[in-house]
């Protein structure tokens, strides 16, 4: 079954509304979600700017204290024994506390021949291959170097080197400070828990080696190399030079990063933060707005259907007057011509519909009744002509002549019948049908109803049944009720199989109220016919229900009389169909 009007207009309307809601709440998702990548991606550049300027201040402040160091540890001229240099070195705690894996001093010729940290083996190896000394040496300048494993510990290590020189500007040797990476973290503490607090990964890499100078994780007592290139999409970014972006690839964890460079030792700063972090403040915030936006969006469209529903109730009132009159239930009074334009030219036109109706419905009574007595007083006078020539008052009639005066006869009162359904009918849409309810005995009439129906069934081959026990006085009109029962009794036979039992029962819902029942074995009423069953002109013909000869104003009229005697009409299927009238049975019954 389609939509109505209305339910298509608030298809619509909903539709349009929910669309309109959807359509902005997706844009502005996807702006959102934009801007807070491109926020929390600058955030984590300024914040790994932060800590690389921490580190590199941290190194240089490193490099300047040994720097102050290394002339008090000669005379200008030579280094001072070994002993003067260890005595030196231990009135300085705080430079021992900047290198906490030790300070060493070595000869021109990089040959380690102090330290404030005992590592055996360590003492008296050269060191003159390593490249920092090389430099150191060539410049007699200071040096960081980069990431190496310790030749004598074996552990990732960061040594700084500054050059002791004679006043010549001779090297007489050099100091060296060592930080162990494995113990010993150049991030400052802070920055590490704010790291691990937010979720962020913090990587350094030494790009120059390609190894990490630290991966993110626990301190390592290896040097670990930096991944191959397109195994690692978070290095690949950052070696590509891009500094700030999106990390996403199948495969891989969808992050928020950010580089920067310390030019000094040539270490790339990387931050990254998970995709999700980043958005989730945008979601929850999405979330309310989104929220907020639909129950505004349906009060929107709960307002325009509203008004659009407002704007149709006179169609709908069109709607459930031309649906009375196809049914002829439903009144005559003109619509009011009021609302849009289109709703009044409407209204004008069903009224002018209705008046045409109600014309057209009055000529077609009156011709009905006009005909229909003008032809009752000829056919009377016919049918009686006939029943005289068929008794043999007027004489001896051939046997063949005989056999066509009983055609005529039967079908001339089967006309008489007909045209008395059409007057009774009239009479009733007129109100013009007077009820004579008088003491009678149901029993005797309906009797009487099944005895004058007896020659119908015979002829289908149908047994009828007198169903009600003891006698039942009642007050009804026994003309009426009989017309009821013959109605009711006929349409039974004429749907009931061969060898089937038409039933005329008897209730007393209330004690003053009676229902009569006529029931027969048949398949039943179909459903689709059911809503015109007491319509007029109106007969069945589904399955092994046919279509008979006759008005169809058989239970139309059973429906008239009994809405007149003030009861109900109606029926339901078990078995067979039951046809089912109830109505007063006491004096309160109106003439």
């Amino acid at each position: 079954m389609g939509l109505s009007l209305k339910g298509r207009i608030a298809l619509i309307i909903l539709t349009g509304a929910l669309l309109t809601v959807l359509g902005v709440l997706a844009t502005a998702y996807h702006s959102l979600v934009d801007d807070f990548e491109q926020l929390y991606s600058q955030r984590q550049f300024n914040a790994t700017v932060r800590a690389a300027e921490e580190v590199e201040q941290s190194l240089v402040f490193r490099q300047h204290a040994l720097e102050m160091l290394a002339p008090s540890l000669s005379n200008g001229i030579s280094l001072y024994s070994v002993a003067g240099l260890q005595a030196r070195l231990a009135r300085h705690p705080l430079l021992q506390q900047l290198f906490p894996d030790g300070l060493m001093v070595f000869d021109a010729n990089a040959t380690a021949i102090v330290e404030t940290v005992t590592v055996p083996g360590r003492l008296g190896t050269s060191y003159a291959d390593r490249d920092y000394f090389k430099t150191l040496q060539r410049t007699r300048k200071s040096v960081i170097s980069h990431p190496i494993i310790g030749r004598t510990t074996g552990m990732p290590l960061l040594v700084f080197v500054s050059p002791i020189l004679s006043g010549d500007g001779d090297l007489l040797g050099m100091l060296g400070g060592v930080i162990n990476l494995a113990t010993t973290s150049i991030l400052p503490e802070q920055r590490l828990a704010e790291a691990r607090r937010e979720g962020v990964g913090f990587k350094i890499l030494d790009t120059e080696h390609r190894v990490y100078v630290y991966n993110g994780q626990e301190l390592s007592s290896k040097l670990e190399p930096l991944p191959e290139p397109g195994e690692n999409a978070l290095i690949d970014a950052v070696l590509s030079g891009k500094r700030l972006g999106v990390i996403e690839r199948d495969g891989d964890k969808r992050r928020v990063y950010a580089s920067t460079h310390l030019q000094q030792l040539g270490w790339v700063f990387v931050r990254a933060l998970p995709y999700e972090q980043v958005v989730a403040p945008a979601r929850a915030f999405f979330t309310r707005v989104a929220g907020i936006s639909l129950v505004i969006g349906a009060a929107l469209a709960l307002i325009a259907f509203w008004l659009a529903w407002g704007a149709l109730r006179p169609l709908e009132t069109m709607t459930r007057r031309i649906r009375g009159m196809a049914n002829e239930a439903g009144s005559d009074q003109p619509l009011p011509e009021s609302g849009v334009p289109e709703l009044i030219s409407l209204a004008r036109a069903f009224n002018r519909l209705t008046a045409e109706r109600r014309a057209l419905s009055r000529v077609k009574d009156d011709f009905v009744a006009v005909v229909s007595h003008e032809l009752r007083t000829p056919l009377t006078s016919i049918n009686g002509a006939l029943r005289l020539v068929h008794s043999g008052v007027t004489g001896p009639v051939p046997e063949k002549t005989g056999e066509l005066v009983a055609l005529a006869l039967r079908n001339g009162e089967r006309l008489q019948h007909l045209i008395n359904e059409l007057l009774d009918f009239s009479k009733l849409r007129a109100g013009k049908l007077e009820l004579v309810p008088v003491d009678c005995c149901l029993n005797r009439l309906i009797d009487d109803a099944i005895a004058g129906n007896t020659p119908m069934a015979e002829a289908h081959e149908v047994t009828l049944h007198n169903a009600l026990g003891a006698p039942l006085p009642v007050v009804l009109d026994p003309l009426r009720i009989r017309q009821l029962l013959d109605n009711l009794i006929s349409n039974a036979i004429k749907f009931s199989p061969e060898n089937g039992l038409v039933t005329v029962s008897v209730e007393q819902p209330q004690p003053d109220r009676l229902r009569l029942t006529v029931s027969d074995q048949g398949e039943g009423i179909p459903e689709d016919f059911a809503d015109r069953l007491f319509d007029r002109f109106a007969q069945a013909e589904h399955g092994t229900m046919r279509a008979v000869q006759g008005t169809g104003l058989g239970l139309a009229i059973c429906k008239e009389l009994v809405e007149l005697m003030g009861g109900q009409i109606g029926f339901y299927n078990r078995s067979g169909a039951h046809l089912w009238i109830e109505l007063p049975s006491g004096r309160g019954v109106q003439s």
